[in-house]
């Protein structure tokens, strides 16, 4: 997600669709995206820390973007 205080041209399109749409109910907007990934580790904080480094490393810009990690158990 962009951090806040950075512009969000998409979020603020977003916004202003949905009023138009008759969701007026909508204050802001903020647009981000998804990214998914599979990763074997021994345990969930290992899983964290190796995501994290992904994130800092090249899924994200942490200059401009704040990122959320959810880890979960997949069967298999």
């Amino acid at each position: 997600m962009p951090r806040e205080g950075i512009l969000d041209p998409e979020g603020q399109t977003i916004g202003r669709a949905l009023g138009e749409l008759g969701y007026e109910e909508v204050g802001s907007v903020r647009a981000g995206r998804v990214i998914r990934l599979t990763l074997e580790a021994d345990d969930e904080r290992e899983a964290l820390e190796r995501t994290a480094g992904m994130c800092e490393e090249l899924l994200a810009n942490p200059v401009i973007e704040d990122y959320e990690i959810d880890v979960r158990e997949v069967g298999g």
